[in-house]
């Protein structure tokens, strides 16, 4: 299996924000722009993973900014870091100026995918390799958020946590 560059799991996906996607103040829902960017991260860890792919978790999402009825949204979605039969996937969200064209971030998220096969049971994936500064910081990133993931649910020891141990020495 041969390893991946982000690049070849970057999913856009541009809507305009319609009537009947938004609540009483004019902005998007917040569970409509869930779904867009479980769709797009989807999107991202198929691509890399060339296979079915199921979310398993939403990991981190941020409304730093309301999106307004008629804004054009744009999700980007690329695969942070790949692990044995996992993904993190980072997703941004970009709003559009009518006028000037201009974009400005406004959400982010990150999930993660497991790859099944056609019974549902977890497959390997390729490994990533990250290329720009952003990409080699996500990758580093997620492998500190997949630790403290797991110690918090209990999976992994505090003592096993080197990722974490690292950042408090």
């Amino acid at each position: 299996m041969n390893a991946k560059a982000p690049q070849e799991s970057r999913t856009i996906m541009t809507d305009l924000v319609l009537p009947s996607e938004t609540n009483p103040l004019n902005n998007l829902f917040g569970g409509e722009l869930l779904a867009r960017m479980d769709r797009a991260a989807a999107i991202s860890a198929r691509r890399h993973s060339r296979r079915i792919v199921v979310t398993a978790s939403v990991n981190h999402v941020a409304f730093n900014s309301a999106v307004p009825l008629g804004s054009v949204v744009t999700v980007e979605a690329k695969v942070s870091r790949a692990f044995r039969t996992s993904m993190e996937v980072f997703i941004d969200v970009w709003i559009e100026d009518r006028e000037s064209g201009a974009r400005t971030k406004a959400n982010e998220a990150i999930y993660t995918f497991v790859a099944v096969d056609e019974t549902g049971r977890p497959v390997a994936v390729p490994e990533l390799l990250p290329e720009t500064d952003l990409e080699k910081e996500r990758f580093a990133a997620a492998l500190r958020r997949k630790q403290l993931s797991l110690l918090l649910a209990g999976k992994m020891k505090p003592q096993d946590a080197t990722e974490l141990k690292a950042l408090f020495e």
